[in-house]
């Protein structure tokens, strides 16, 4: 292939697991990661120097097509428009989470002193890395059960610039002290696991096969587990009108609010992400 658009078609022809749509978008990140060629240079259909060093396109679409997600074959993913390190050890960030994220720098964009923020279930950091690059004033810490995971998302800090404090914690059996020795946090936030078992059988199998089910699942018998662990702790742990933001199972959003609502929690409220769907819960302590 000697130009952009070229190589660009051959890649999209060539990626049969995913319909046309999701195999441009993937074209596009494996070109500008491999070749620094953007869209435009696909439009305008600039050439290729013939000395240039290409990947192996054959093996990277046969990855593809085994259904590796791109952002494993690649490294990486942006998030909040930073690049992050992923790997099979953590969940690859979502745009939902993205909107999780949005809500707690809108109500914490004001600076005040000595507000701290828990992020429980770190998996890359990416929460925690964002709030931190975002919330300058706020101290950041992140929770994790997996060793792996803490490593990838300490990678991630160092790598971006953010000053967060890492502990390995399990949510479903705190130990105490508390990292730190802080006792009680102005905000807690969580992207949980929620998708029940009896779900994974309309998953895609780039996400089953590839992505950390730790991080994924839940019983079907106790779908809401860590969200009573979460809520049970900022009992405990939250300040007075501190705040706890959860991203939730679409399906569970009435009962997940109840979580909260029976641990005395004031203005519990179900928040939808941009397609419409019951994807988060706030609520205050009080």
């Amino acid at each position: 292939m000697t130009s952009a658009r070229q190589l660009y078609l051959y890649i999209v022809k060539n990626i049969t697991v995913y319909p046309e749509k999701e195999a441009q978008a993937i074209s596009y990140m494996l070109l500008e990661h491999y070749m620094r060629l953007r869209n435009i240079d696909v439009l305008v259909d600039r050439p290729i120097p013939e000395n240039t060093a290409q990947p192996d396109w054959e093996s990277i679409i046969k990855r593809l097509n085994n259904n590796e997600p791109v952002q494993h074959i690649i490294g990486s993913t942006e998030f909040c428009g930073l690049e992050f390190r992923v790997s099979s050890a953590v969940l690859i960030p979502r745009p939902e989470t993205e909107e999780l994220v949005q809500m707690v720098t809108r109500d914490y964009a004001e600076p005040d002193k000595n507000i701290s923020i828990l992020d429980i279930g770190t998996g890359s950091g990416c929460i925690a890395i964002v709030l931190a690059r975002f919330l300058p004033h706020v101290s950041v810490h992140a929770w994790d059960v997996s060793d792996e995971a803490l490593e990838v998302a300490k990678e991630n800090a160092r790598q971006l610039i953010a000053d967060v404090t890492f502990a390995k914690q399990d949510m479903l059996n705190v130990t105490f002290p508390l990292p730190g020795n802080i006792v009680q946090f102005d905000c807690l936030v969580s992207n949980p696991p929620y998708v029940t078992y009896s779900e994974a059988e309309s998953m895609r199998p780039n996400v089953l096969r590839f992505e950390p089910h730790e991080a994924l699942f839940v019983e079907d018998s106790d779908p809401l587990l860590f969200y009573k662990a979460i809520a049970d702790f900022g009992v405990h742990h939250l300040k007075q009108q501190g705040k706890c933001y959860v991203e939730i199972n679409e399906h569970f959003g009435a009962e997940t609010k109840k979580v909260f609502e029976e641990r005395n929690y004031k203005k519990v409220e179900i928040l939808r992400d941009i397609n419409g769907k019951d994807r988060f819960v706030r609520a205050i302590w009080a």
